[in-house]
């Protein structure tokens, strides 16, 4: 599980609070393009967004990722970019008592200096569409090692080499049709930073707890805030319904207990947090579009489990 250490309330992240003890290139050493590396846990660890374009990937660990209403698995090689304003997280369930020294590379760059060139040079025109499709949130796969490599030589050059690479790596992205867009709608946070904070709460209390049975009155209670209030901030934050989110949550957990494990889906639905069998296959039949068994059955064909 995610170490307290690690869990922080959703925030705007403003530039001032970038600094290299964090992982951040020092202010004035970078140009458009800034790279981060970090470790886990870490004080950036948490449900945030910001106004730059971002490209993760993942190092090390397995773990929950969430981008806009998505909530999904990552490992290793997990490459994602996601939009301007579009909130993201990565929660590292399986971490050893040391932590992990390198989990996360990143790429952050901003849209305004890519729309001007490409007015300007119809070739950069091509990596528009790319960028139009990050405010859902993008997964690429097949990329992870190339873009690892791509990843080391931006962040080990500077100046116009350095730009070549950004521009050939988002090209190469632009390029690749192996991808899925992660969130149902084109989600932006608001600027609500108090309340978002509060939310924020909930869903680090429901991504520690999501096995056991508590209600949206309990969390707003928790919050201090009327259960209306909750609601609709819940939504707003998230893109979903209190109850959708923690449905999601669980049945997401139940697909890698099907694909990990040999377990009844009887015992998973219990593991899962769900209270019983019918409503556990009602749920999964309504967001994965087949039964557990059904999903259990092509994750074996699948990935040959």
């Amino acid at each position: 599980m995610q170490r307290k250490s690690a869990t922080h309330a959703l925030q705007v992240e403003h530039d001032r609070e970038r600094d290299a003890t964090q992982g951040f290139e020092p202010k004035g050493t970078y140009g458009f393009i800034r790279y981060l590396e970090h470790g886990f846990p870490s004080s950036l660890v948490r449900w945030h967004y910001h106004e730059e374009y971002e490209l993760h990937l993942i190092l090390e660990s397995s773990g929950k990722v969430f981008v806009g209403d998505y909530i999904g698995q990552f490992a290793p090689g997990h490459l994602v970019l996601t939009g301007p304003r579009v909130p993201h997280n990565w929660v590292s369930m399986d971490t050893p008592a040391e932590g992990v020294k390198l989990r996360d590379m990143v790429i952050q760059f901003g849209h305004a200096p890519l729309e001007l060139l490409a007015g300007a040079i119809p070739e950069v025109k091509t990596i528009l569409p790319l960028l139009n499709r990050a405010l859902y949130g993008i997964e690429f796969f097949g990329l992870s090692e190339a873009a690892r490599l791509r990843f080391a030589r931006i962040r080990d050059s500077s100046g116009l080499a350095r730009f070549i690479e950004f521009l050939t790596l988002l090209g190469e992205l632009a390029q690749n049709s192996d991808y899925q867009l992660l969130s149902t709608i084109p989600m932006q946070s608001s600027d609500d930073d108090a309340a978002l904070a509060r939310i924020s709460s909930a869903i680090n209390f429901i991504v520690q707890n999501y096995s056991s049975q508590f209600s949206m009155k309990d969390l707003a209670q928790q919050l201090d805030m009327p259960e209306r209030m909750f609601s609709r901030f819940f939504r707003s934050a998230t893109g979903n319904s209190f109850t959708d989110f923690v449905n999601r949550l669980r049945v997401n957990k139940a697909c890698q207990l099907l694909m990990e494990t040999e377990r009844y889906v009887t015992n998973i639905c219990y593991d899962a947090g769900f209270n019983n069998v019918a409503n556990f296959n009602r749920r999964f039949l309504e967001l994965k579009g087949m039964t557990p068994k059904q999903f259990r059955q092509q994750a074996q064909g699948r990935f040959g489990l």
